[in-house]
């Protein structure tokens, strides 16, 4: 492998003057990196991949498990929580054992190819970034970062370092998500003016204040290295650590960061949705300084892009086994088909609205999908409504989502949510929590390509996070 060194600190992302000019950067880094996807020794078929993994509970349990399966070779295992790590320990005793990934990675620089990031969404940028400025290929969990700032600096350093990329959204792989944005772009149901997708989430706490008081910080478990590159806080039992974090602003991005990277991967990409001109959060339940509240409607709008109609977007998020909540849904008269096919409303789902029918994907992946054109009384499969079979396949079929990341480190072959199309979903979904944080009924007029609102300089504080010392993206 070729040497290389940390750069903890690197250049802000470059802010474009115009939106044609981002659009033209956006191509010449996408099709960077899928015709130079290397940095150092091209590895051959059967050359191992050693994986330094950042994160091995939770969902980074199934990702160095998933790793491993197909081949990796895990050389270095981190987690701030030494009991995740004696446990993981167990399944991969030739790892070496980590708390700190700045340590890991400058220790294993010359012997590792790529990096995991499996840990809270606060801290996938700070570790992303070192990884990509060090020349390792890196796979990160949904979503790809916590800001906007973040998503914009990951992208291009993916880009100007050449290297292989994949966001953790498993859907992306499936053939049922593919074929759904087939029939979408082969316009079988027509010019699409609406989308409406709604999720069960939260299924973690939010909706409240920061508790008082501190609690004695587990011996196992670093309280510096999870609070990271946040804000630093007492620690409090059973309030943040595990899992909790997700419905704390400065730890997680809610229902939002959670499942928008699942549920939207479909419709951005067969309606090449770009940059939203205006976001705004039309209703939400109770509002608190440091959590998401616990049900939420928020609008986008997009203008005509590649000669397709605007477009508004709603989201729709709250837990309907919350008692405390009625969680925000689409307009009953919208989705009378889908209850008379499901018999309810199902708990998450995607409805596009064309003007030749509709096309609903009840599941959070879009791994399968139905079809309702005007003049028809209900929804068929996709897999056997006419129209929708005599659509030609034009996408290619996934191997499996961590397979592909790694085909794109041997030969180049671009992974399906590699950071080029990846970093463009997380930006556009990350427009929400600002939508939520700005505040109920406040129209957030938004200039994509310079990150900001034009209307509403309030919400440039939730762009980009000031870093503690010793935690930069």
């Amino acid at each position: 492998m070729k040497p290389t060194s940390i750069t903890l600190y690197g250049p802000s992302p470059r802010i474009f003057t115009t939106r044609r000019e981002f659009l033209r950067s956006s191509l010449l880094a996408a099709a960077a990196t899928a015709a130079f996807p290397y940095v150092g020794t091209v590895l051959g078929a059967n050359d191992k991949i050693n994986l330094a993994c950042v994160g091995v509970m939770g969902k980074g349990d199934s990702d160095t498990r998933g790793m491993a399966r197909i081949g990796g070779n895990l050389v270095g295992l981190c987690d701030v929580d030494q009991g995740h790590l004696d446990r993981k320990a167990q399944q991969f005793p030739q790892a070496k054992l980590y708390r700190d990934y700045r340590k890991m990675l400058e220790e294993l620089d010359q012997s590792i190819d790529a990096v995991t990031v499996s840990t809270p969404d606060h801290c996938h940028a700070v570790v992303t970034a070192t990884a990509l400025r060090m020349g390792k290929h890196v796979f990160c969990q949904k979503p790809l970062t916590q800001t906007v700032y973040e998503a914009r600096l990951v992208r291009q350093l993916a880009a100007e370092k050449k290297l292989a990329t994949q966001m953790g959204n498993q859907g992306s792989a499936g053939s049922g998500l593919r074929r759904a944005v087939e029939v979408v772009q082969a316009g079988v149901i027509g010019s699409v003016s609406e989308l409406h997708v709604w999720s069960n989430r939260p299924i973690w706490p939010q909706g409240l204040n920061r508790p008082e008081g501190e609690d004695p910080v587990p011996p196992a478990l670093d309280w510096n290295q999870w609070i990271g590159p946040a804000p630093m806080r007492p620690y409090k039992a059973g309030v943040y650590h595990p899992f909790k974090w997700r419905g704390w602003c400065n730890f997680g991005t809610g229902a939002l960061g959670d499942m928008a990277c699942h549920t939207v991967n479909m419709p951005f990409r067969a309606l090449k949705l770009g940059y939203p001109n205006v976001v705004e959060c039309e209703e939400a339940s109770q509002t608190f300084p440091e959590t998401y509240p616990k049900t939420s409607r928020i609008r986008f709008e997009f203008p005509e892009r590649e000669g397709l109609a605007p477009l508004k977007f709603w989201w729709y998020d709250g837990n309907p086994g919350d008692k405390q909540v009625h969680p925000l849904r689409p307009n009953p008269e919208l989705t009378k088909e889908i209850v008379e096919m499901q018999g309810k409303l199902p708990g998450s789902g995607c409805l596009l609205v064309g003007d030749k029918g509709k096309l609903f994907s009840p599941d959070d992946y879009g791994s399968q999908f139905f079809v309702l054109l005007k003049g028809e009384n209900e929804f068929t499969s996709g897999n056997n409504h006419a129209a929708a079979k005599a659509v030609p396949q034009t996408i290619p079929r996934s191997p499996g989502h961590n397979e592909e990341w790694f085909r794109m480190i041997r030969d180049g072959t671009p992974a399906y949510s590699n950071f080029a199309i990846a970093a463009y979903l997380t930006e556009i979904i990350l427009l929400g929590c600002i939508a939520l944080r700005v505040g109920v009924g406040k129209r957030m007029d938004w200039d994509g390509p310079s990150m900001k609102s034009p209307n509403l300089p309030e919400a440039e504080q939730f762009v980009r996070r000031h870093n503690r010392e010793g935690f930069p993206a």
